[in-house]
């Protein structure tokens, strides 16, 4: 069973997703300060970089935003020319072009743009230029991916592409349509205050994050979804029903005594979570340390003694981590390059089950992620896709 608890403050919205009653995702978001992720501009070229096929280009942020050659080309492979130009070839200083934050600013840097526009609905990722279709790969059923890729060929005009969503799944033709002719409505007004517009100029931001989550994640029938403000029931309620066709959201206002994350738990699985040094069920206990490069996450046996012997103590020690480190990245949403040190195991059959076990639990996970296996010191090794700063704890 999935549960969605919304806190709303006056300048202050969190939300968790709870899975059998374990917090797996946390987002905060103060007022005025939604992040540029999938956000549009109209930006200014200012510096152009041969030697990094790269150019800086000025979105009116502290940081001038960086935008890589690669996605300056068309973003259909089978369309980009087989040696790739020089990326003078394709932007000059003073240049004026649209272009869309994929990754937020981090650090120092700026944010990461592009020209494969994306725009995601409740059942597709609409692409205005991208002049293809794909299916989710979580669509398993090759009948159903066929059923809906005909859909999209039936929607689709000129050179728009889309992605059919996962929750697509057995959705109808006049579900899917729909998305498609708000999303191209939206696309179209991006286009129309651009012409109007001179650089730098916001021209289109991405929903707040209790929007983001209802189309995204909320499944009518079956998720539960607690708010403690009405006003912003009544709010999420019209916005599912303006993305969605199926069903009516039931939207349970809380009104206990005690904050809502304190009654279903949140708060304290937050504060634990949150920290340096996490303990495991059965004793054991991870550490997870950041530098710039690199997570570094540590496993332990800890408190754990219960194995009829060492090899079965680390085993099931590393297993039990396995699951809870998949569980932490999300929670915390860790990107990048991730290094896990298990403890030593004898058999490669046990570090199969491990990494198996690890590989299995990511599946769950929005983000795309991919175990790369272990390195020759047994240490394993993975990425996550980031386009965020990581999550940090806002208990206030």
């Amino acid at each position: 069973m999935k549960q969605t608890i919304v806190n709303c403050e006056p300048n202050l919205i969190r939300m968790a997703l709870l899975e059998e009653g374990k917090v797996v995702e946390y987002a905060a978001e103060r007022a005025g300060e939604r992040g540029l992720l999938g956000s549009f501009f109209k930006g200014r070229v200012v510096n152009v970089l041969p030697g990094m096929q790269a150019a800086f280009v000025d979105i009116g942020q502290k940081k001038n935003a960086f935008l890589y050659i690669d996605d300056v080309l068309h973003p259909n492979l089978d369309k980009q020319p087989k040696i790739k130009p020089a990326i003078t070839e394709l932007l000059s200083v003073g240049q004026d072009i649209v272009v869309q934050v994929f990754k937020e600013p981090v650090g120092g840097k700026g944010a990461r743009v592009t020209t494969h526009y994306a725009l995601p609905g409740r059942w597709i990722v609409y692409m205005p230029m991208a002049g293809y279709i794909a299916v989710s790969k979580k669509i398993a059923k090759e009948g159903e991916r066929s059923r809906l890729k005909s859909i999209a060929e039936r929607c689709k005009r000129d050179e728009e592409g889309m992605i059919i969503r996962t929750v697509s799944e057995h959705e109808s033709l006049e579900a899917i349509e729909g998305d498609v002719i708000q999303l191209r409505k939206v696309w179209q007004r991006i286009e129309q205050k651009a012409s109007m517009n001179n650089a730098p100029r916001l021209l289109h931001q991405d929903l707040s994050i209790l929007q983001r989550f209802i189309r995204d994640s909320y499944t009518v029938h079956s998720d539960e979804f607690v708010i403690d403000n009405e006003h912003q029931a009544r709010e999420a309620k019209l916005f599912y029903q303006d993305v969605a066709l199926n069903g009516v959201p039931h939207f349970h206002i809380y009104r206990g005594d005690k904050p809502v994350f304190e009654a279903y738990g949140v708060q304290e699985q937050l504060v634990r979570d949150f920290k340096r040094k996490v303990w495991l069920e059965g004793g054991g206990y991870v550490v997870i340390d950041h530098t710039e490069a690199l997570t570094v996450i540590d496993v332990n046996t800890g408190k754990y003694i219960g194995g009829r012997n060492l090899e079965e103590t680390v085993t099931k020690t590393n297993l039990q981590a396995a699951i809870e480190i998949a569980r932490l990245i999300r929670l915390r949403d860790i990107g990048g390059i991730i290094i896990i040190d298990f403890i030593d195991m004898e058999f490669d059959r046990h570090r199969d089950e491990v990494m198996l076990t690890l590989e299995r639990e990511l599946q769950k996970d929005r983000t795309k992620s991919h175990v790369v296996g272990w390195t020759r010191l047994g240490l394993l090794e993975l990425t996550r896709k980031k386009v965020r700063e990581e999550s940090s704890l806002v208990l206030e």
